[in-house]
């Protein structure tokens, strides 16, 4: 099933079941996706999904950084409550040693053999494990790899 079908199923029950706070987040996904697809011209297929679903839940991530930072917990609760959600419609996140293990590949593969190479491995890389990891993270390994060589 499509991520948009899964979605819009997904939006169906949670209306029938009065669920408003998941209601309200696939309501945000949903326009998300609506208005990227209005900026691009073209309706959006899975990959472009996962983009805006990736994207959505950056943005939680950091807003629940900032917010327990200015003191605001119930802010704080809402957007991960929000992430949780989002983070259902995502692929399973990999693990630090899997995304390591690919990294140690991709230097292989491009032959990388300094830190300056690091964005030549990470053009490779990125769309491999795009969803599936956090971009910050991967340039953390990559970088860490690359310094030890």
């Amino acid at each position: 099933m499509a991520l948009q079908d899964r979605l819009t199923e997904d939006l169906k029950k949670a209306t029938k079941a009065r669920d408003k706070s998941r209601l309200s987040a696939i309501r945000m996904i949903r326009a998300a996706i609506k208005n990227l697809e209005i900026a691009r011209k073209k309706e959006l297929d899975d990959q472009g999904v996962l983009e805006v679903l990736s994207s959505l839940a950056k943005q939680r991530k950091e807003s629940i950084e900032q917010f327990r930072k200015g003191g605001r917990e119930d802010l704080a609760c809402k957007e991960e409550e929000e992430l949780q959600i989002i983070s259902s419609y995502l692929p399973p996140q990999l693990s630090y040693e899997a995304i390591q293990a690919r990294v140690k590949q991709s230097i292989r593969e491009t032959e990388a053999a300094s830190p300056k190479d690091f964005g030549k491995v990470m053009k490779v890389l990125m769309p491999q494990l795009k969803g599936q990891a956090d971009g910050k993270m991967v340039g953390e390994i990559v970088k860490e790899e690359l310094a030890a060589l």
